[in-house]
């Protein structure tokens, strides 16, 4: 199934600080997912176009998700290891953090030998398709001032999910993509 994707989310540098809880502010994410897995247009056309965002195996992106995410939540949706990589649409968080089952097969690839369901180690979220925007490439991202400090533009970074500041969804929505 095109749900077990790699996926990346970037949250708001505000995220770093946390959230306390019960607060109402939206915050904003880049996810990450490799277009011939699972891309824009898959979740557009995906059952109530919502899917789980699973397989993620990096205990950050992990704590992003089980920690700062809430339904709500703005994201973008990334192409990623794709000739062109960038934001390809808009989506938002449609459920709160629950355990990836995929740590549980033995059959799947994100199969984990020391996740128990006591105590999982793994988890998601679900997101739901917004808007299929055009393609903001890396580059054209990187040739604006505004987003040089954005995660995703780092040098080396990896990470499947990461802040995106108000600032930077901003510019990139009103000034990019003329929401």
């Amino acid at each position: 199934m095109k749900t077990q994707a790699l996926a990346c989310v970037f949250v708001s540098a505000f995220s770093f600080i946390g959230r306390k809880q019960g607060a109402a502010s939206v915050q904003h994410w880049l996810m990450k997912s490799e277009p011939d897995e699972f891309g824009i247009d898959d979740l557009a056309a995906a059952p109530g176009k919502t899917t789980a965002w699973a397989g993620v195996r990096n205990y950050q992106a992990r704590n992003f998700m089980r920690e700062k995410m809430r339904v709500g939540d703005q994201v973008f949706f990334y192409h990623s290891s794709c000739p062109e990589p960038g934001i390809a649409g808009i989506a938002q968080v449609a459920s709160g953090p629950y355990p990836d089952a995929s740590q549980f097969d033995p059959k799947s690839l994100y199969f984990d030998r020391a996740a128990k369901r006591e105590a999982p180690r793994w988890f998601n979220v679900d997101v739901k398709f917004v808007k299929k925007t055009r393609l903001v490439s890396l580059a054209e991202l990187r040739g604006h001032r505004e987003l040089a400090a954005m995660r995703v533009l780092a040098s080396g970074n990896r990470l499947s999910i990461t802040p995106v500041h108000a600032r930077e969804w901003e510019f990139i929505t009103r000034r990019l993509i003329e929401l």
